[in-house]
């Protein structure tokens, strides 16, 4: 297949290192006509994914247009709030051969909050979507780690069987999945609760906090999932449990440091941190998005809505758990 990849950052270019060594032709094209030159010179990603060779045979492009008249498999690997704009740069060059289009992307649109799929739908309306989510540390891709994740799409049985096929091998497994709405809303949720692992964990609040606080998240991001039209028990797969099993817990996890830095000095310090490393850390934007969403909805998201007070209202640390703990209490 050939398949081009729109932004190199660390995600879409494991990605791109992955495919090659699945047989796939690939084309990674950044988003900057610089970052472009730079990885084309040195092969390799020195700001995203340092010390991985790109091979030879991965193609490195700045201007889309040429790769896309050959394109099978378009996938998107830019930040959520830059998914919308990138469509549509490349919009008028993609051409008929292109046989689905998938978001890597782990976010709501600020603006309108809606999915990845819905956003790229509304600038292809004519064209199969579909999405690959779950515990994928771009570094441990990239090294050949083992790896599992939930491909999800509106494609055919035929096409999503040979999608899946074609981007195994012996250390990435791809399971297949219908619950597009689903495996979306857990890859952009479980941000926000390894955000929240983080701010337990930086608190010193123990083990026990911890382990109560994922348990109940799972809960939580059902019913969200639910309300928004998918299925709860995606929330149990690779893309919901798995995916906040690895955020939440990994020191890699951008997610999880942003909390540890708000339980240990506060939400500005975090916030400070972020900009000076130029990071974009999803679970502070999705906090926002998935709280106006649960509002919007009626569903129970105390721990959202805990998370959103600390980051957004500058709540005081202590008594939002004081809150969480001391709510009515329930069956389980």
């Amino acid at each position: 297949m050939n398949v081009v990849i729109l932004g190199a950052g660390a995600w879409g270019s494991a990605m791109a290192i992955h495919l090659n060594r699945c047989g796939q032709r690939v084309t990674l094209i950044p988003r900057r006509i610089e970052q472009a030159l730079e990885i084309a010179g040195t092969r390799e990603n020195v700001d995203y994914l340092p010390g991985f060779e790109f091979p030879q045979d991965i193609q490195l492009a700045h201007v889309p247009a040429p790769a896309l008249t050959e394109c099978d498999v378009l996938i998107f690997a830019c930040p959520s709030k830059a998914l919308r704009a990138t469509a549509e740069r490349v919009k008028a060059d993609v051409s008929p051969q292109t046989k689905i289009v998938i978001s890597l992307c782990k976010g709501l649109e600020a603006e309108t909050l809606l999915r990845p799929e819905q956003v790229l739908k509304q600038v292809f309306p004519d064209l199969p979507c579909g999405t690959i989510s779950g515990p994928t540390n771009a570094g441990e891709v990239a090294s050949g780690f083992p790896a599992a994740v939930a491909f999800a799409s509106d494609v055919s049985e035929k096409l999503a069987a040979e999608i899946q096929r074609k981007f195994s091998n012996e250390y990435f497994r791809i399971y297949r999945s219908t619950d597009l709405i689903g495996v979306e809303l857990c890859g952009a949720l479980k941000n926000i609760y390894a955000l929240a692992a983080g701010i337990c964990d930086g608190m010193k609040l123990g083990a026990n906090a911890r382990a109560s606080l994922l348990t109940r998240a799972v809960a939580e991001m059902g019913r969200i999932v639910e309300a928004e039209g998918g299925k709860a028990e995606t929330v149990r797969g690779l893309s919901g449990m798995g995916d906040l099993i690895a955020t939440a817990t990994a020191d890699w996890s951008r997610n999880r440091q942003f909390g540890l830095e708000i339980g240990r000095a506060g939400t500005e310090s975090a916030l400070a941190k972020m900009r000076a490393q130029k990071a974009v850390v999803e679970g502070y934007y999705s906090t926002k998005n998935f709280y106006e969403t649960a509002v919007r909805s009626g569903v129970s998201a105390p721990i959202l809505k805990c998370v959103y007070n600390i980051v957004y209202g500058n709540v005081d640390l202590r008594s939002s758990v004081c809150a969480l703990m001391t709510r009515s209490l329930k069956e389980e």
